[in-house]
């Protein structure tokens, strides 16, 4: 018989959005056995936890994630402990088109290599011993794993398979290579296709390219996400329309990645951003100066555009972030000509001269204009939208340069004496490409900023994530330990843009619901038992940009599937209680 585990005198708010109510809980093994309610005698079990005052949750369902980057190494249950910490139990990796698997025949590794090593400081034939998804999930569930992992296929990925790291639309015969890869990565447990459509190689595909795609994961209804194509507030509405449109034709269901917006005023753009970092600086008095409607009236038009869709029949999803710092590559904000070709040619294009001066003039005369199929006019040009100063350094692979991470790009540029693409470019060199950095608009993590989040963050139907990229080096975003407590804490219970029970549920049934992960996200007899002990009152996270590596407040137990991962302050990183999940 399986070991038996009672949670007892707790109120269970069980995921659905429902109002919470007191009830114990027997689990069985891994899963939830019965919901004790009312005077119903309480069952002998092995382990009692008490959780009177408290809140019983489902654990949270991490719907965004780039997890999967270091899943596969042995020490991740250490690495990943402030994921468990926070009360995430279940991640999906493989996101925004970039991910481990499937990686390529000999033919267009090198592209795939680059990719990969340039995030991870990991060498592909040391680390990946891999080809396929099948493989990859293999060795993870082999070597067990901290918690629930599941997977995406990477569009990036399948595409530089298919075409190498060209800047071209796909032919018939390469979108038929990418779809046999796809349907092969379906079949061996990925939950769907993901999209980095602002990136390259994403950005060189079109949205026949997508809809074709999208058609191979409606037939095996699987999911199709994409980091959108703008987030910038000229293009994004049209961004969203195009996920729509594959929606409609190709019957798949979607998930559009952490919405944000960026705003953009065209020639007006520096008076713009100079104004809001002013508001910035003085959020008491913006709060009081600058309504709501003209902070956050974007992503109200985007909701209002969600919401018709959905009551249009379309299925479709959202997730968002409870922050306004963002965190890529360096190489992302550069010219996508920079990025073709081998990894021998940007480096040589890093280097020279004439195409320094080149990505300089690109960067300072781009605009963020539909399609951005120019080569000035790609949406992740933040240099030109929020100017040099919006970088901050997250991570290097070199201890040499180790003292650099959190500083300003722009800083490091007028210690050397540089133009800060020159710095970027040397910088990038000294690194072998493997530069990751924060932006931001102004000092990160502004309550003016921040407002512009808000009507996401209290919408029923957006999911909330934390986009966790976490390597063992570099400084952490403050989500990576704080994401769900913050938002419980600060935006639900202190900001009251939701209440608790919604709250939950966008961390728990939405995102499981929309990616297609059964059996989680729901407090209900015979799901698996991935479940949270809160303190609704002290839940919260005092994390932060400069202090990012601060466990959260209120979290006192976590459960992975039934195994008690977190009681406290103890830690089981012995337990990898985890499951690998297939579709």
């Amino acid at each position: 018989m399986a070991e038996r585990t009672l949670l007892v005198g707790g109120t269970l708010v069980d995921g659905s959005g429902r109002p919470g109510y007191r009830a114990d809980l027997l689990l069985e093994g891994e899963r939830v056995a019965a919901i004790l309610r009312g005077a119903a005698e309480r069952p002998a079990a092995a382990h009692t936890i008490e959780a009177h005052g408290k809140v019983v949750c489902p654990g949270f369902v991490d719907v965004h994630s780039h997890a999967d980057l270091y899943a596969h190494r042995e020490d991740h249950p250490r690495v990943f402990e402030p994921l468990i910490r926070q009360g995430i139990t279940t991640f999906v990796g493989g996101n925004c088109g970039y991910g481990v698997a499937p990686l390529a025949p000999e033919q267009n590794l090198d592209a795939q290599r680059f990719y990969l090593e340039g995030v991870t400081a990991q060498r592909l034939e040391a680390s990946f011993a891999w080809r396929s998804v099948a493989d990859y999930l293999a060795l993870l569930e082999a070597r067990g794993v901290a918690l629930n992992t599941a997977v995406l296929c990477p569009h990036g990925l399948i595409r530089l398979q298919a075409m190498g790291p060209r800047r071209a639309q796909a032919s018939s015969e390469e979108l038929a290579a990418m779809a046999r890869t796809l349907e092969q990565a379906l079949e061996q447990g990925a939950l769907g296709l993901s999209t980095g459509l602002q990136y390259f190689p994403g950005l060189a595909s079109d949205t026949r390219e997508l809809v074709g795609l999208g058609r191979v994961l409606a037939r095996a209804d699987a999911r199709f996400t994409s980091h959108l194509r703008s987030y910038t507030s000229n293009t994004v509405l049209r961004a969203l329309e195009e996920v729509l449109v594959v929606a409609r034709e190709s019957g798949a269901a979607v998930q559009v990645s952490h919405i944000f917006t960026v705003p953009w005023a065209g020639p007006a753009q520096p008076l713009l951003v100079g104004l809001a970092r002013l508001g910035a600086r003085y959020p008491e008095l913006s709060s009081r100066l600058v309504p709501d409607r003209l902070v956050s009236g974007e992503m109200s038009r985007l909701l209002e555009v969600f919401d018709r869709s959905r009551a249009g029949g379309l299925r479709v999803g959202m997730d968002a972030m409870p922050t306004t710092t963002g965190f890529t590559h360096l190489l992302a904000f550069f010219p996508p000509w920079v990025l073709t070709e081998s990894s021998q040619a940007i480096s040589a294009r890093l280097r020279d001269r004439e195409s320094r001066r080149a990505i300089i003039r690109d960067i300072e005369r781009g605009e963020p204009v539909w399609p951005h199929a120019g080569e000035r006019d790609w949406s992740l040009n933040f240099f030109r939208i929020f100017g040099y100063r919006c970088a901050r350094i997250m991570s290097v692979a070199s201890e040499a340069n180790r003292a650099l991470e959190g500083r300003r790009l722009d800083e490091l540029a007028a210690e050397r004496g540089q133009h800060p693409i020159e710095a970027a470019c040397d910088l990038l060199l000294e690194e072998e490409r493997q530069v990751l950095v924060f932006v931001s608009l102004d000092e990160p993590e502004d309550a003016f900023s921040s407002r512009s989040q808000h009507p996401a963050l209290a919408h029923p139907e957006v999911a909330i994530g934390t986009d966790t990229i976490l390597l063992g080096f570099g400084r952490p975003s403050h989500l990576f330990y704080g994401c769900y407590p913050r938002f419980l804490g600060h935006h639900a219970r202190e900001l009251g843009l939701c209440d608790l029970e919604t709250a939950i549920r966008k961390c728990t049934s939405v995102p499981a619901r929309a990616l297609g992960v059964r059996g989680r996200g729901l407090i209900e007899e015979g799901a698996y038992a991935d479940l949270v002990v809160l303190d609704p009152r002290a839940v919260g996270s005092d994390a932060d940009f400069d202090h990012p590596a601060r466990y959260p407040r209120g979290i006192e137990h976590v459960l992975v599937n039934g195994r008690h991962v977190l009681a406290g302050d103890r830690y089981d990183a012995e337990a990898r209680a985890g499951h690998v999940l297939r579709r």
